[in-house]
């Protein structure tokens, strides 16, 4: 028998696979279990977010839902809107027997009132299941709603001597191809990726996804300058103006040093990426320069390392930043 935790499981696997499309809406995933055991429904929150998991996996579904489990990463939203209707309207009609929902919707409009919904139609809730691989997932959003700003992520490709470049500026390639692949996914999973007007002017940069099978899901590119806009570029004049996107749950930072300092100055940064390799560079370009501390007392306790991989001859270290809860 295949249990909740792996139905769920899939589930997380679809949301996770729409991050990076979904905003401004948030990534869910979807799975409907029918009654015989045999999955007859799954969706993802669809690209610019509508439609909604849910509702795709019930369209797929059709009368095979009632009597299912359905399994879905985030509580059913509750409210109506010009895109479509209430995906907890459409569970109540559509009368699966259970519901095993991961996180529940911070959401004003939501928070509660989704499951309560579900459990007047006389619909079971498990509500739990997943909720730790739901919040990493939802990250993007979450934050936004937390902090009214994307997540941003700083992604850096180091020496072992912790140098983005050598003295020239010459920075390529300082990883591997397999580090390199990895990027080109976080790409894939972000809605916007910024560099600096330095970064811009020396590297002319694409930042595309160029891996075959995703290369449409390029996100938007940013530039971080005090000067004139560039065509096929969105400007941002300071780090600060990040507060004003709101159609982006995930920023991922790329460059250059200046760049990264100012986000770090900012404590803008929520997600560290350091991509390091096997190399010494010795008298070379630093990472970045000030950040705005004063005492090596006041840097610690600020970073936790979550995850760390081989990436063939390079690591990858993956940092997040401690805050206040």
């Amino acid at each position: 028998m295949i249990s909740d935790r792996q139905f769920m499981g899939l589930a997380l696997v679809l949301g996770e696979d729409a991050r990076g499309l979904s905003a401004p809406n948030p990534n869910v995933g979807c799975v409907i279990v029918g009654e015989d055991g045999k999955i007859v429904g799954r969706g993802a929150t669809a690209r610019g977010g509508r439609p909604h998991a849910e509702a795709i996996a019930l369209e797929q579904a059709g009368k095979r839902a009632a009597g299912s489990t359905v399994y879905v990463t985030l509580e059913p939203c509750a409210h109506d809107s010009a895109r479509g209707p209430a995906c907890s309207a459409l569970l109540a009609k559509a009368k699966p027997a259970r519901c095993v929902v991961a996180l529940k919707d911070p959401d004003p409009r939501t928070s509660g009132q989704g499951i309560r919904r579900l459990r007047d139609a006389g619909i079971e809730v498990k509500l739990g299941m997943g909720r730790d691989a739901a919040k990493r997932s939802l990250a993007g959003w979450l934050t936004r709603l937390d902090l009214g700003r994307p997540r941003i992520t700083l992604k850096l490709a180091l020496s072992i001597d912790g140098k983005i470049a050598l003295p020239s500026g010459e920075s390529k390639w300082i990883t591997g191809e397999d580090a390199r692949r990895h990027v080109h996914v976080e790409r894939a999973h972000a809605d916007m990726i910024l560099v600096g007007r330095g970064t811009y002017l020396a590297d002319a940069p694409r930042l595309d996804v160029r891996l075959p099978g995703i290369e449409g899901r390029s996100p938007r590119r940013a530039l971080l300058t005090r000067g004139d806009a560039v065509a096929g570029w969105e400007t941002l004049h300071s780090p600060r103006d990040v507060y004003r996107l709101h159609d982006v749950n995930d920023l991922l930072v790329e460059g250059g040093s200046a760049t990264a300092a100012t986000f770090l100055t900012e404590d803008l940064v929520d997600r560290i990426l350091i991509y390091r390799a096997p190399i010494i560079v010795g008298e070379g370009k630093s990472s970045f320069g000030y950040v705005g501390l004063d005492s090596i007392a006041d840097a610690h306790g600020r970073w936790d390392l979550v995850d760390e991989q081989r990436l063939g001859v390079d690591r990858l270290e993956v940092y997040e930043r401690v805050r206040d809860s």
